[in-house]
């Protein structure tokens, strides 16, 4: 009886994962990759593992590419990199959920429920399919939420140090691991006492985070790259250059209301109540414990929930003030799964009782799976196939030898082509007569200019093209939505733009005049 129940309990999970995984999986053979930072770093990756470090520093994230640059030793098929950053986004998801299994004593059943539910998140489904460094940030936020935890619980230098060590892992993979370090303060002052101020916990922490910038920027150094180029980035993300196409610069737009309506339009209706029930749940709790009106520092170790909100509102209110796209909550969106699912669970056992709430909460739950699976089909899966492979065999056909080709403002079309072939990136119409000039036969008006908001290409668009393709993924709303940052727009504004930018066809080829 014993064992049977350790299996139900090992497998009912596992096959949970592995439902996950086929959902992230699911058509990623017959799609592009979704955008051109995912290309850019596939670019990057072979780079590096061919020595060139040229670019070892883009977007302050050299820890990525190292860690790819042993796949690019065995294969450049970028089907390879997006399918194993999709199953890296997966561990992520069932580690965070281990470890709220663990704390929060969750039965198998709902360690499942709590897999699927959140692992069907439309976001984290459609983010799970690029290749950019979301998937390890995941990743290593995990690491992060679960060494600080440990260290505010019990509280040493060892445990300090751990929690320093993600971080510092973090910040090697994804700039934006910044955006964690306020939040950790916060947490830091109200529930981590002296520990870290002390001068000796301090000066070891600051060195952990120092070492990648020295280690990095010493490899960097030793293949020709400048030691100040990784500290460079950050720079720029403060003092921003010239405008970019979409004529926008700064990265400040305050918006309160962008996310919350992101999260009612694509994510599952069921996180609203489940988000409010927790807050209720947690604000009793806390007023029982005497915890709201606290006026002695430090104050107790916060338990899982009030930690996990902690987080998930931070990000929300930092997030609000700054460009917005849905990648910006990017790092909160599982946590708000995970507060919704626990608030639902007590309120529910609260209500009926441990075992018909526990019925109760697997049916809610597998609803508001069916309905994420909707979604999913409606807002990712319904944006297939690409049709980049044909443009390229057309190419290949017409011009023997190597393939030059100008794209307006992407690189989408690059990994179908052979390694000696060449995609150069215009941004301008003023570009097609350099474009000429370097040779090139070919352009590509490649419909990524009206998500990004670009207006240019006028005379381009004006003329027939030689042939022309759809490709439904640059008509979905989450890839415009996920270029308002890029724009400034706000949400409403977005998906104007895209409704206005239905075509019949978003790939049109034409032939560069002499």
């Amino acid at each position: 009886m014993r064992l049977s129940f350790r299996l139900s309990a090992f497998w009912l999970p596992l096959l949970a994962l592995l439902a996950v995984v086929a959902v992230r999986l699911h058509g990623l053979g017959q799609v592009a990759l979704p955008d051109y930072d995912s290309v850019r770093n596939w670019q990057i990756v072979q780079e590096v593992a061919h020595g060139n470090l040229r670019n070892l520093f883009h977007h302050g994230s050299p820890g990525f590419s190292l860690l790819y640059a042993p796949v690019a030793w065995l294969t450049s098929d970028y089907h390879v990199f997006q399918g194993l950053n999709g199953l890296v986004a997966v561990a992520a998801l069932g580690w965070l959920v281990q470890w709220v299994a663990r704390e929060w004593r969750l039965t198998a059943p709902e360690t499942a429920l709590l897999l699927l539910f959140t692992g069907t998140s439309v976001f984290l489904t459609f983010s799970g399919r690029d290749f950019t460094m979301g998937s390890w940030s995941l990743l290593l936020f995990v690491g992060l939420l679960r060494a600080h935890y440990r260290r505010l619980q019990q509280p040493s230098a060892a445990a300090l140090l751990r929690a320093a060590v993600w971080l510092a892992a973090g910040l090697s993979i994804n700039y934006k691991f910044l955006l964690t370090l306020p939040i950790l303060l916060v947490l830091e002052l109200f529930y981590g006492g002296r520990l870290l101020w002390q001068w000796r916990n301090l000066g070891r922490v600051l060195l952990v985070l120092a070492a990648p910038y020295v280690l990095l920027g010493a490899l960097g150094a030793a293949g020709g790259v400048p030691w100040y180029r990784w500290p460079a980035v950050y720079y720029n993300l403060v003092f921003p250059g010239a405008q970019n196409a979409a004529g926008r610069t700064g990265h400040l737009r305050f918006d309160g209301l962008y996310y919350l309506r992101f999260l009612r339009d694509f994510e599952s209706p069921v996180l609203g109540p489940g988000l409010a029930a927790g807050l209720w749940l947690l604000r009793r709790r806390l007023g029982r414990l005497g915890q709201l009106a606290r006026p002695r520092w430090p104050w107790p170790a916060p338990g899982l929930a009030l930690y996990l909100t902690v987080w998930a509102g931070c990000f929300l209110v930092g997030m609000s003030l700054l460009l917005k796209a849905p990648r910006g909550m990017l790092l909160a969106y599982p946590l708000l799964y995970v507060l919704a699912f626990l608030g639902l669970r007590e309120l529910l056992r609260r209500w009926a009782g441990p075992a018909v709430g526990q019925g109760l909460l697997a049916a809610v739950m597998l609803l508001a799976v069916a309905f994420n699976l909707f979604r999913i089909q409606r807002e990712i899966y319904a944006y297939a196939p690409t049709r980049y492979g044909q443009v390229a065999a057309w190419l290949q056909q017409q011009q023997p030898g190597p393939v030059r080709v100008a794209s307006t403002l992407s690189l989408g079309v690059a990994p179908f082509l052979a390694a000696s072939d060449t995609v150069s990136v215009i941004v301008k119409e003023a570009d097609l007569a350099q474009a000429r000039r370097q040779g090139i036969q070919y352009v590509l008006l490649d419909a990524t200019w009206r998500v990004v908001n670009a207006t240019a290409f006028d005379s381009l668009r004006r003329q027939p093209p030689l042939v022309a393709w759809p490709e439904p993924l640059l008509t979905a709303p989450l890839l415009f939505l996920e270029h308002s940052e890029y724009t400034g727009l706000g949400y409403e504004e977005t998906l104007q733009l895209q409704r206005a930018a239905q075509d019949s066809a978003q790939l049109r080829l034409y032939r560069l005049r002499p």
